[in-house]
């Protein structure tokens, strides 16, 4: 990497370039951040990196490890993460938009705060990770595991968690809007005071629609579910 891409004391701005643990280590000790704009990261070992306020635009982070790294107000825009290792990660208010994050590992991530729009996370594991007033919107979710996580008070717009694993996920007071639940896993999920009224409720039968208690459906969710049991609603 060319050694005139780094400043001194102002923000860095990369462009282009294939970096690894060496080259962020450089551009940290110099610039309180850092801008990097299509960067080819793949692969590349970051892990325990102090990256906190950087930039990733149309970035390259294919398997990338970034597991116990600093990454606080860090801003991700349309980066392909597939395969990105997370786990651990301090991702407080830390914002992804557009990107690709299929399969990646945000187990045990501190995501306090943080904002995921537009984003492709099919497979993504955030098991045990801390979301506390983190947003998920207008995002694929399908086959994620999510078991255990609070979404309680949460508004979850445009979200697909279809298949996703959602054991003993607290709901309680979210509201759904454009949510997909189809065939994902509710074991001792709880949906008190949840309304239901605009999510996808496909594959929930009557005989697991007990999860359900205390949530509010339309008649038309309620019509549906009676239907797979054999029901005729009129």
């Amino acid at each position: 990497m060319s050694a005139n891409l780094i400043g001194k004391s102002s923000p860095a701005e990369v462009s282009g370039e294939v970096l690894g643990r060496a080259d962020l280590t450089r551009i940290a000790a110099g610039t309180p951040s850092a801008s990097l704009l299509e960067c080819d990261l793949g692969q590349a070992d970051l892990s325990g990196l102090d990256l906190s306020l950087w930039t990733f635009h149309r970035c390259n982070l294919a398997k990338v490890q970034l597991n116990g790294a600093t990454l606080e107000e860090t801003r991700w825009t349309s980066c392909s993460a597939p395969g990105a290792d997370f786990r651990g990660a301090d991702l407080r208010e830390a914002a992804f938009s557009a990107c690709d994050l299929n399969n990646a590992n945000l187990s045990g991530a501190r995501l306090g705060s943080a904002s995921f729009s537009d984003c492709r996370m099919t497979g993504a594991d955030l098991c045990q990770a801390q979301v506390l007033d983190a947003s998920f919107k207008d995002s694929l979710l399908v086959c994620a595991k999510l078991a255990g996580l609070s979404f309680r008070d949460m508004r979850m717009e445009g979200l697909d968690l279809s298949e996703a694993d959602l054991t003993g996920c607290d709901f309680r007071n979210a509201v759904m809007d454009r949510v997909r639940l189809r065939d994902a896993i509710l074991k001792d999920a709880r949906f008190k005071g949840a309304d239901l009224r605009g999510a996808e409720l496909g594959g929930i039968g009557l005989a697991h629609a007990e999860v359900l208690k205390g949530a509010t459906i339309s008649h038309e969710q309620a019509s549906q579910i009676l239907r797979q049991f054999g029901l005729c609603v009129r």
